[in-house]
């Protein structure tokens, strides 16, 4: 490993015309790399960044006179790189990146990670993001490492060695944070109807914003919840603090909260800080069939845009304008689906903008298709679709959509053949 200071690195010296870089997404981001890269772009080579989550809005459309972006989707700040058409998606399961990584079919030479200070036996923990670095590094030429104090030490399966980083620079400034979401009456009104459908002792998955941010809160008089999540934020902490998440029941890593992300405030830094009943682990241990397939009481809640009269659910883009993401939300829903005693919960506003977001047909891609679909969850109630007829599940479906929209409803989907 070579250190340098954070002014004295070239980054012309290391990174090759046309390369291929990826990056620690979300609250991992490292920022002086990130910093380095858009101040010295002109010099590289337009070299091609690939991004998972985005949590900070350094990267804007006009660096695309010498950087090259793709990524995950629009999840958080990469809308308006994916808007400006300076950014193409990469429309993939959260859970097939590492393979794609390791085969070559997603590029990487570069890797630029953010990492912990290293602990008493040197190691260096990922810290907010671990996800698919792992398989990132596996083929790439160079590792270059933002080794930030400020960073928590989080627990990892497999810490990075000294040996395994190629340039490293010191810094130490605060990780970007992400604000807990406002919780509105609307998403207490949802989050009430989620938490009545998961049980005390369920293994819990569930993503950020102001939905998941409510369901925390109607979870405290919650038992023996376990963690197998993509993400977590600041609700966790909440969980944890009060008893809720103890772990104890998990078929697998008892006693252990289990994440790729972690993405907050100071609250959850400071929390999950050398933190021993936390773990953060690769794709393939937090997405991967292999990994969920253990569990029998697993309990997956994701969000959707809109969901059609036959249970397909749209969570990417409307029309072209793309406001979210594949992730992992595919992975989950049929992890739960399988489970034995376990169920997917996909929950959502009734409307957007005075728009029914229960619609005859949808405006974008399907990103969850029918037959993996169990229950769909608004503030008007839940739609058990699992098992029902065509005919049933329009039915379901218009009874939990707004009022003011049930009628129009009902008369497209008699139009459609539905009813």
């Amino acid at each position: 490993m070579k250190t340098l200071p954070a002014d004295r690195l070239n980054l012309r010296e290391y990174i090759r015309p046309g390369d291929h870089i990826v990056m620690s997404e979300a609250a991992g981001e490292p920022q002086t790399l990130a910093d380095l890269l858009i101040e010295q772009r002109a010099e590289l080579g337009h070299p091609q960044l690939f991004f998972g989550i985005g949590a900070s809005t350094r990267f804007k459309p006009e660096h695309a006179d010498a950087l090259r972006f793709s990524g995950t989707g629009a999840a958080m700040t990469y809308r308006p790189l994916i808007k400006a058409g300076v950014m193409t998606v990469v429309s993939q399961h959260f859970s097939d990146l590492p393979r794609l990584f390791r085969s070559g079919q997603l590029r990487c030479d570069v890797v630029m990670i953010q990492l912990s200070a290293p602990n008493e036996r040197g190691e260096h923990s990922f810290g907010l993001s671990c996800d698919y670095l792992r398989a990132a590094m596996s083929q790439a030429r160079l590792v270059i490492a933002e080794i930030n104090d400020q960073l928590p030490q989080t627990p990892c399966a497999q810490p990075v060695l000294p040996h395994e980083i190629d340039i490293a620079i010191q810094t130490s400034r605060p990780p970007i944070e992400w604000p807990a979401a406002t919780i509105g009456d609307l998403e207490q009104r949802i989050a009430r109807q989620v938490a009545e459908l998961i049980p005390d002792r369920a293994t819990l998955q569930m993503g950020l914003g102001a939905m998941p941010e409510a369901l925390c809160t109607q979870l405290l008089n919650h038992r023996d919840l376990g963690i197998h999540s993509g993400m977590l934020g600041d609700g966790y902490v909440d969980l944890m603090e009060h008893g809720v998440v103890t772990n104890s029941f998990k078929e697998v890593d008892v006693g252990v909260s289990v994440t790729g992300v972690l993405i907050g405030t100071r609250k959850l830094y400071q929390h999950v800080h050398q933190q021993p009943t936390l773990r953060l682990l690769d794709a393939d241990i937090t997405h991967g069939a292999a990994s969920l397939s253990r569990f029998k009481r697993f309990h997956s809640v994701n969000s959707a845009l809109e969901v059609d009269l036959t249970g397909q659910v749209n969570a990417e883009a409307i029309g072209r304008d793309f406001l979210g993401t594949i992730g992992g939300q595919v992975d989950y829903v049929r992890a739960a689906s399988l489970s034995e005693d376990g169920r997917s919960i996909i929950a959502l506003p009734s409307t957007a903008r005075q728009s029914s977001r229960i619609v005859s047909r949808l405006s974008g891609p399907v990103t969850t298709a029918r037959s993996d679909v169990d229950v769909i969850v608004t503030e008007h109630g839940s739609a058990h679709l699992r098992g029902l007829s065509g005919r049933d599940r329009a039915k379901a479906l218009i009874q939990i959509a707004a009022p003011e929209h049930r009628e129009a409803l009902t008369q497209q989907a008699q139009e459609a053949g539905l009813l």
